[in-house]
């Protein structure tokens, strides 16, 4: 993926528009429950940028936030309830939903949380049981 690469999503309404630009830092699925619940569907696929390459282009005064854990600032429109992204500043990364930007080629590269999996996924990827180590988890790796 290019460097200059930028990407355009919205909201299900289209209140709120964001943009992402550059490569992510990381793509795959996570299957926590909160993740679970939050989205409504068995896993969420994620895509992980830094701060500064993720920028909310219009709408900001519809984005609503929900923090359950100190981990996670959920974001939401506030019009449509549509998912938009999920910071995680102990982390410094943010997850802009992989269906949020439909034109961004989606290429997961790990399972994180997979001790809570409802799907089981046989795709040969890394299976982590919570997050790898260097993102403060313990690193322990699962079967498929």
């Amino acid at each position: 993926m290019s460097e200059t690469a930028t990407h355009a999503g919205s909201c299900f309404c289209g209140a709120v528009s964001l943009e992402v630009s550059g490569t992510p830092e990381g793509m795959g699925y996570c299957h926590c429950r909160s993740c679970q619940s939050w989205s409504g569907g068995p896993v969420n696929a994620f895509t992980l940028w830094s701060p500064d390459a993720v920028r909310v282009t219009s709408g900001s005064e519809h984005v609503g936030t929900f923090q359950k854990t100190d981990f996670t600032q959920r974001q939401y429109c506030t019009r449509c309830g549509g998912h938009l992204m999920s910071r995680h500043p102990t982390v410094g990364l943010v997850d802009v939903f992989a269906a949020t930007v439909p034109t961004l080629p989606f290429a997961a590269g790990v399972h994180v949380n997979y001790a809570d999996t409802v799907l089981h996924m046989h795709d040969g990827l890394p299976k982590f049981r919570d997050f790898p180590a260097e993102l403060g988890g313990s690193g322990e790796m699962l079967p498929e």
